[in-house]
């Protein structure tokens, strides 16, 4: 029995650092993801407002560029997300209740669960939810910024009457350009905060800094 105590505990110790080694690898992945984000925003807004001659068009292309990488980020994020639960999982049933045995474990069946998403893995959330949250956490505030740089861009060269002129591109009216980057806008909005059940597991919960102290 002490025998098979001892296996179990070397097998689970084994798995959570093989499951916290995953969750740090595509922890990185997703920091790659960014770091190409920002490096590319930076070089486009750089060269779009280092002469009245560039295009306006070239931060829209940055726009469109950012969006990409969301979508890679965001299937990342998904794959990252298997990795953290797992971890989790073993946090709160395994290594929680090992610091304090007086209380009960997250959830009873938590040996049966992470069993059979061993024989059977899953993504534990949606594709939707997964852009929310890195839109929310990043890209927002990224999409945002090169936004109110294009509209910068458009109207501080010219005279305020000529603004929509400016934004046309090539055959395309201003008006066109201008209500498709709105829409735009306000679509990434409504996929970041548009009210959900919160289906990723073992992200922090709010409480004060340093209350775990007391």
């Amino acid at each position: 029995m002490g025998e098979d105590v001892s296996t179990m505990s070397s097998i689970l110790g084994d798995t959570y650092r093989g499951e916290l080694d995953r969750e740090t690898t595509w922890r990185s992945r997703l920091d790659q993801t960014t770091t190409w984000s920002v490096t590319i925003m930076a070089a486009i807004l750089t060269w779009a407002f280092s002469s009245p001659d560039n295009p306006h068009y070239i931060i829209l292309i940055g726009v469109l560029a950012v969006t990409m990488f969301l979508f890679i980020e965001a299937r990342r994020y998904r794959d990252y997300d298997v990795y953290r639960s797992r971890v989790r999982l073993l946090q709160e049933n395994l290594l929680a209740n090992a610091l304090d045995p007086t209380t009960s474990t997250e959830h009873e069946d938590w040996r049966t669960e992470l069993s059979e998403d061993y024989r059977t893995p899953t993504l534990k959330i949606s594709r939707l939810e997964a852009l929310s949250n890195r839109l929310r956490r990043i890209y927002l505030s990224l999409l945002t910024l090169l936004v109110f740089a294009w509209v910068f861009r458009i109207t501080a060269f010219v005279s305020a009457e000529q603004w929509l002129e400016t934004a046309a591109i090539a055959n395309v009216p201003g008006s066109v350009t201008v209500t498709a980057l709105a829409l735009f806008y306000v679509g990434t909005l409504l996929v970041a905060f548009w009210p959900r059940d919160r289906e990723a597991m073992g992200e922090f919960h709010e409480g004060e800094p340093g209350e775990w102290k007391d």
